[in-house]
């Protein structure tokens, strides 16, 4: 048994946290790391923030950024700094670092993040917040989160990242949202911001490239409330008819059981509903959407932009052809195409030991389908019918709903 806490491996790499006070703001031991650093490497910005000594190389950041791993690792075991801003183990380098190099060979010394000065400045306990990052990642994840009363933090990607966010909320009913701007936190030059998302879309210009967005969610009254737990409202959706409706969608996905990190192939996606829910109820969720038909592969797209996630994967084509090699699942939803030749077969071949499968059937056929299919690989089957009050004459009925008949079967360990 190893144990690394008393390696004798010394640190080679130091990543200094650096915030927009620059030198000023940072203690003794990290002067002293830059310092005697062989190679300080950085971007531009944080280069500048540090007086230059004779002798020492520094690097800005490569491009493509990828480079930069190889250039440091080919000076491992030289005294090397890297200046990364804030906690460089918050969505920053210390973290992607910390993935390729034994912890022992690593020395991070992290300044305040923004998020931490941005709570400070306004008062908000950090326990309360959510932190979305959209510096290389789509904005849209933010309508994942949107709900009355909900506090974010949205790290920006750049000056017209505000706008963009401010225009994004008013369009899903949020326009009323407070938001506040805080640029170029923690220096000298830091101003703030402030103003609701309608009147920002309205016209507000680019801020500084350097800022970060708060938002505090309220809702116009008629916007649709959408939790994260399954079950949306059919409304929540744009589709041609072709949408697991909202009662069987529920028992659909209690059925598949979404676990972080887990990956869900919906096989004959129609709108994408499955998969999209399967990614709302945990972010580390992952999903394929496999979809032959272009205009129902446009409607995932706009859906899944809509609720919040944008890192659904669609996929092109009809199974069975289209699912040759993708990642094995864990799960798998068949909604459409399942009495076609090889999909079932093909599904359960590859999915993982203890993986779900959930196939749903309404016609007489493909219901004899489910049956045979319990027969090679068991399981369960449940019949799940649905009515609905609707107005009869002067009065109310029931409305019947067709029958859906469910197949969930766990793949042998």
């Amino acid at each position: 048994m190893t144990n690394t806490l008393f390696s004798t491996t010394s640190p080679w790499l130091t990543i200094v946290g650096i915030g927009e006070d620059g030198w000023a703001g940072l203690s003794e031991t990290a002067r002293q790391a830059i310092d005697e650093a062989h190679l300080l490497f950085g971007g531009a910005r944080h280069l500048a923030l540090v007086p230059e000594r004779p002798g020492q190389e520094r690097h800005p950041w490569p491009s493509p950024f990828e480079l930069a791993y190889e250039q440091l690792l080919a000076r491992r075991g030289q005294p090397v700094c890297v200046l990364a801003s804030g906690d460089p183990m918050f969505f920053g380098i210390g973290a992607t670092l910390a993935q390729r190099l034994p912890t022992e060979e690593l020395r991070i010394l992290p300044a305040p993040s923004s998020v931490s000065l941005a709570a400070v400045r306004l008062g908000w306990a950090l326990q309360d917040v959510t932190v979305i990052p959209a510096h290389g990642r789509p904005l849209a994840r933010v309508n994942l989160h949107l709900a009355p009363g909900a506090r974010l933090l949205v790290l920006s990607a750049d000056g017209a990242t505000p706008r963009q966010l401010a225009a994004q909320l008013t369009a899903r009913g949020y326009g009323p949202s407070r938001l506040t701007v805080l640029e170029r936190l923690g220096g000298a030059f830091e101003c703030r911001l402030e103003n609701t998302a309608a009147e920002w879309s309205a016209g507000v210009e680019d801020c500084a490239a350097l800022n970060l967005i708060a938002v505090e969610c309220r809702a116009d009254p008629d916007a649709l409330p959408l939790s994260r737990r399954v079950g949306l409202p059919d409304a929540a959706y744009e589709h041609d008819g072709q949408l697991t409706k909202r009662d069987v969608r529920a028992a659909t996905l209690a059925r598949l059981a979404p676990m972080p990190g887990e990956l869900l192939w919906d096989v004959g996606a129609g709108c994408g509903s499955i998969g999209i829910e399967w990614m709302r109820a945990d972010e580390r969720c992952r999903a394929i959407a496999i979809e032959s038909d272009a205009g129902r592969r446009a409607l995932i797209e706009r859906n899944r932009d809509a609720l919040g996630t944008p890192d659904l994967v669609l996929v092109a084509g009809r199974a069975p052809e289209a699912l040759e090699g993708l990642e094995a699942p864990d799960a798998i939803f068949i909604g459409g195409g399942l009495t076609v030749a090889g999909v079932a077969e093909r599904c359960w071949s590859a999915l993982k030991p203890g993986g779900r499968l959930v196939a749903n059937a309404v016609t007489i056929q493909s219901e004899a389908f489910l049956v045979e299919l319990r027969e090679r690989i068991g399981g369960e089957l449940t019949r799940i019918s649905v009515a609905h009050a609707a107005p009869l004459g002067r009065f109310d009925g029931w409305r019947t709903a067709m029958p859906v008949t469910l197949l969930t079967a766990v793949k042998p360990r």
